[in-house]
């Protein structure tokens, strides 16, 4: 393995950290907010559909780390098997300017810009 995919190994495991953490924060935060279910009686309804619009938004975002946690784990093993940086698609390789931005990337651009066309 080169030095390039020992450093995007390692640019890759501190965003999947990062990205864990802020997900681990989301579910603290709501598992220590227990307003809506101990005191929903009590509250307003525009402040108990506030509170369930907050709630649907973090689960929203707990999926989408978890998605972007999976392709994180992809692109490790595109690393392992030696198959990181080739289009899925196509087979060409993926410019290093789109896996400077994004490290997970499985499609050029080409073929993402095809993709999001479709």
């Amino acid at each position: 393995m080169t030095g390039t995919y020992d450093d995007r190994r390692a640019e890759l495991l501190a965003m999947r950290g990062r990205i864990l953490g802020a997900a681990h924060d989301i579910v603290q935060d709501d598992t220590d907010d227990s307003e809506l279910s101990s005191a929903a009686g009590d509250q307003h309804l525009a402040d108990h559909a506030s509170e369930m619009f907050d709630r649907e938004v973090d689960e929203s975002l707990e999926e989408n780390a978890e998605a972007i946690v999976q392709e994180i784990d992809a692109a490790l093993g595109r690393i392992d098997d030696g198959t990181y940086g080739t289009c899925l698609r196509c087979g060409n390789p993926i410019p290093e300017e789109r896996l400077l931005a994004v490290p997970y990337a499985v499609l050029c651009v080409t073929c993402k810009r095809d993709e999001e066309r479709a």
